[in-house]
């Protein structure tokens, strides 16, 4: 469908397009689960990024030997072995059960083995693929309309391959000693549309600093055909939230609360961001997105705060999209589709 365009509908709305590009959205079931008839059965949320052209058209990213990208990478020789995965467990917040030991902290599979994204490499984003998988802690986004606590999430994979992120969303069945015989149903496709993320410098407003803000507008379900699973994650037709990244040389790393009532990642799974990202926080423990190559990191976490669900009244800006309502030209149907189950996303209904 392509990242579409934005009008500034105000003569000087104070907002600079940092990056533009296409947003998925994607919830799995639990363990076991056949099908989800709520939230409830909802394991994770997930969204997916997929810049097309900014400010600069040429990002840096992590080194594609690094993180699960990397893994990914030699993980072919190894499919087929029957290797037993352990169970996504959310547990994001503080308050819940205790953990295994060895378990991670983020409540993903084990991934004491996969250090976060390190290194660097140049990546054309309007000439080559690139794709950000992003775990929300609370298995949904901020109610856009609503003041709230920021939302904790993190960047679980980064890469220029489209077949990673289908065999991420995919479904599998494996073994383990004490429970027997367990499968890990596919996602479902949620939600598409466009996204931008600006940089916005507030005018006449003492105390306001300069921030960015994800926003986005979707093109499906069409418009009317929302359901209870878009409701359920607060995946609005359009919305606006700031977003800021964490300092990953700052707090204990051990999964201890990071703010805002959520727990971090352990210190192995953060990003290791290079120089000149990093120099950038200067002892501060969030910044702006900016650049938005901060997201190109496995292990880079992050905060969404509610902003609004009107961007144009906000932000003085208009986000337009390409092909609204036509499942013909959707690109999550034509990349994703044989990964992942469309109907929440065409008929916006459960399953």
């Amino acid at each position: 469908m392509g990242p579409g365009e934005e009008v500034k509908t105000r003569p000087e709305p104070n907002v600079e397009s940092l990056e533009k590009g296409e947003i998925f959205f994607f919830y799995r079931p639990k363990v076991n689960k056949e099908e989800a008839q709520g939230p409830d059965d909802v394991q994770r949320i997930y969204i997916v990024l997929r810049p097309q052209s900014g400010k600069q058209p040429v990002e840096e990213k992590q080194a594609s030997e690094s993180g699960k990208e990397g893994r990914k990478k030699g993980r072919s020789i190894k499919e087929g072995s029957g290797k037993q995965p352990v169970e996504e467990k959310q547990a994001s917040e503080p308050g819940k059960e205790g953990r295994k030991k060895g378990q991670s902290k983020e409540g993903g599979r084990n991934n004491d083995t996969v250090e976060g994204g390190r290194g660097t490499e140049e990546v054309d984003i309007e000439k080559q693929p690139l794709l950000r998988l992003i775990v929300m802690g609370k298995k949904r986004l901020p109610n856009p309309s609503e003041r709230s606590r920021p939302f904790w999430g993190f960047v679980e994979l980064v890469t220029t391959n489209v077949d990673d992120i289908k065999t991420a969303l995919k479904g599998e069945e494996y073994d383990t000693a004490t429970r027997g015989r367990r499968h890990r149903p596919p996602a479902r496709a949620l939600a598409e549309g466009v996204y931008r993320i600006l940089r916005h410098v507030p005018s006449g407003r003492q105390g306001r600093q300069e921030h960015t803000h994800l926003i986005y507008k979707l093109e499906l379900p069409p418009s009317g055909s929302e359901g209870e699973p878009q409701e359920s994650f607060n995946v609005e037709r359009e919305a606006s939230f700031l977003i800021q990244i964490k300092n990953p040389e700052v707090g204990r790393g051990d999964g201890s609360d990071i703010g805002g009532g959520f727990r971090g990642l352990q210190t192995k799974r953060k990003a290791a961001f290079p120089a000149r990202l990093q120099g950038q926080f200067g002892g501060k423990r969030f910044i702006p997105a900016d650049p938005p190559d901060f997201l190109n990191y496995e292990g880079c976490e992050l905060l969404l705060i509610s902003a609004s669900d009107d961007i144009e009244e906000e932000l003085g800006l208009e986000l337009k999209t390409e092909c609204e309502a036509d499942a013909d030209c959707s690109d999550l149907l034509q990349m994703f589709g044989e990964a992942a189950a469309t109907k929440p996303l065409l008929s916006g209904t459960w399953v």
